[in-house]
């Protein structure tokens, strides 16, 4: 019974702000931001005066492991959702759907057959809240003819600057109604020049950076200007990382599997294919292609992965090893960096900070899910979350309203009272099997009869 009182205290346990006794008022607003292939050791290598601002304020998760595969769509569609890739149904950024016999390409398909399953954007509407979304993967596509209350369709040509005044403006209100009650902006750097320059290239990279954490800093700026700061939470995130790649590290599709066997849907760095004959044989002659890129028939693609019960997921895919790239044929590189990779690679994880009156200040811990940030943000709302693949257990100890212990010192209590107890124990049984030296055997005590006084009482 102390084992599991002691369990309990760990992160996941504690008081919430709705049961302390107080009344409880509306939650405040809620702002997610997402920085485009923001690897998580950036911010190690790195200055990034105004985000370390931020999140030495708040919280900060040092490692998200994101979903696989590690793509654009399906990992910010994994954040607003709470749902692996195979779960929402947006597998790649390029996909085949053999039932509607349809193909999909990133940023070209607004069609809602793609998106079955409803963004946090939509979800909160129900609750009664106003929503914002801008250029978010998914962000103008309609849900049984429902949008968030305010989008904005990409165009990269539009800035931060002003992509960001849309927002604030929004959750602001006009004095009429009420404001956006969560928003949701998207930013295409540094993804975009990691594509270009490779994470490795420190250089480009550190010019890039200060970038990034420049708009990061407007992002505050802009907070503090319209009165928002302090009274709105603040999540900034990633949906993936980088890797650095070269052209050494080529893998000719075209060497290994003439072009008559198989229609391509995706390529790199997860090739994904359609056989035009006995899905076995394909397998074999891929799996004697390359030993730095792993294949799979559908159905044994690790169950760690979440990426197997979808019709969108091709009946053969191939997995190749960090930093090396798939391609058709030929000596060209396509990118210095790519994402795609195994989401178990440090290389491919983003990381996650937020300030606001609902977390707590100068907290961090060293991992996260993503897909546990959907339930945590529904958390943040009160919103009910639709059904997630993700859990608020952990991500319960990034907010000021929980009572949260580390697990090393729950652990270190754990061992310290089991050897209490087992001490005691062995006390205990020693005392009891100890026969004291100077103990003498019992013996009853003799009383001498008195004949004459057999017949009286002993009282009067």
């Amino acid at each position: 019974m102390l084992l599991k009182v002691l369990l309990g205290l760990m992160c996941g346990v504690g008081a919430s702000g709705a049961g302390n006794g107080t009344a409880r008022q509306g939650p405040p607003p809620l702002l997610l931001v997402s920085f485009d292939g923001f690897r998580a050791d950036y911010l190690r290598r790195f200055p990034m005066r105004n985000l370390k601002l931020l999140y030495s304020q708040g919280v900060l998760v040092e490692h998200l492991t994101n979903v696989f595969i590690t793509k654009t769509f399906p990992n910010h569609y994994s954040l607003v959702t709470g749902l692996y890739a195979e779960s929402h149904g947006i597998v790649a950024n390029s996909m085949y759907d053999p039932v509607i016999q349809k193909s999909f390409h990133a940023g070209t398909d607004t069609d809602p057959v793609w998106w079955s399953k409803a963004p946090l954007w939509i979800t909160a509407l129900d609750s009664g809240y106003k929503t914002a979304a801008v250029m978010w993967p998914g962000s103008s596509v309609a849900f049984g003819n429902r949008t968030a209350s305010h989008f904005q369709p990409y165009d990269r040509h539009v800035t931060f600057r002003q992509r960001l005044g849309n927002v604030t403006q929004w959750m602001l209100g006009d004095g009429k109604e009420e404001g956006a009650m969560f928003a949701a902006l998207y930013w295409e750097e540094p993804d975009q020049s990691g594509h270009i320059f490779g994470p490795d290239n420190d250089t480009a990279m550190s010019q890039v950076l200060k970038e990034v954490d420049d708009n990061i800093g407007l992002l505050i700026s802009e907070l503090r200007r319209t009165g928002l700061w302090g009274r709105v939470n603040v999540l900034v995130t990633s949906d993936h990382g980088m890797a650095q790649c070269s052209a050494e590290r080529l893998i000719r599709l075209d060497d290994c599997l003439h072009p008559d066997n198989y229609t391509l849907v995706d390529l790199s760095p997860v090739m994904a294919l359609i056989p035009h004959q006995d899905p076995e044989a394909v397998l074999a002659l891929l799996k004697k292609c390359h030993h730095h890129m792993r294949v799979y028939l559908k159905s044994d693609i690790p169950d760690r992965l979440h990426y197997r019960n979808n019709e969108r997921i091709q009946p053969i895919i191939a997995i190749a090893d960090e930093g090396w790239t798939i391609v058709k044929r030929g000596n060209k590189l396509p990118r210095l960096g790519e994402h795609g990779y195994d989401n178990s690679l440090p290389s491919m994880h983003p990381f996650m900070a937020a300030a606001g009156p609902s977390f707590r200040e100068g907290y961090r811990i060293s991992g996260l899910q993503s897909v546990d940030i959907y339930p945590l943000m529904c958390h943040l709302l009160s919103v009910p979350p639709q059904p997630n693949n993700g859990s608020l257990n952990q991500a319960r100890c990034l907010l000021a309203a929980e009572t949260c212990w580390e697990v090393p010192l729950v652990v270190g209590m754990v061992v310290g009272v089991l050897l209490v107890l087992t001490a005691i124990t062995v006390l205990f049984r020693f005392l009891r099997h100890r026969r004291p030296s100077a103990s003498r055997p019992f013996q009853r005590l003799q009383v001498d009869d008195d004949d004459d006084d057999d017949d009286e009482p002993l009282l009067e």
